[in-house]
């Protein structure tokens, strides 16, 4: 059963990787994976919580950090520590079917994508503690946090499975950083501190 997963998993990479790509989707996703990218939405929530929320904006903030640094401990080093899986970039049995047009291949354990975990995570977090304050919009986040996902694979870094894996683990730490943060701080309306 396992070995039948692993097969359909490096096959569906191998699709994503090779046979679904345009030279547009290849420019998007080798960026839309970098922090860079990302740092004005980063911005933007710092500047959210610091101008509508006072004191409270700042714990948020630094409970927003904190859920990213579980998230990455918990995949870069509980998991990927002891799940030793190859990169698709470095798997010698499918290394030469895929396109790999990143600058490097990482060396870490390709189970489970951090990028997924810290990005799901921080989705989660930001949509449950937010969403009462900015309505259903907020959950575009997930949908940004899936193209992470989706561009991990589509570079050749990351197995379907590793992304689905993280972007699970993300969202359930996520979630239980969000329901610690509203039961001991929660978010004053805005204009109250």
């Amino acid at each position: 059963m396992i070995e039948r997963l692993i097969e359909y998993d490096k096959a569906l990479m191998i699709h994503i990787n090779s046979d679904w790509n345009h030279p547009m989707l290849d420019l998007v996703f080798k960026h839309i994976r970098e922090t860079y990218f990302w740092a004005p939405l980063y911005i933007f929530f710092i500047m959210l919580a610091i101008f509508n929320f006072g004191k409270r904006g700042w714990l948020w903030i630094l409970a927003a950090i904190l859920t990213i640094s579980i998230t990455d401990q918990v995949s870069s080093n509980l998991i990927k520590n002891n799940i030793l899986r190859l990169r698709p970039c470095r798997d010698p049995e499918i290394a030469e079917q895929i396109r790999i047009f990143i600058r490097y291949c990482p060396g870490s354990s390709s189970f489970t994508s951090s990028h997924a975990t810290n990005h799901f995570g921080f989705a989660n977090f930001v949509v449950l503690t937010l969403r009462r304050f900015t309505g259903p919009w907020i959950n575009v986040l997930y949908v940004f946090a899936a193209a992470v996902c989706y561009a991990q694979v589509y570079v050749g870094v990351h197995y379907p499975v590793d992304v689905i894996s993280g972007a699970l683990i993300g969202a359930f730490i996520g979630y239980g950083m969000n329901a610690i943060f509203n039961r001991q701080i929660g978010l004053p309306m805005p204009g109250v501190n």
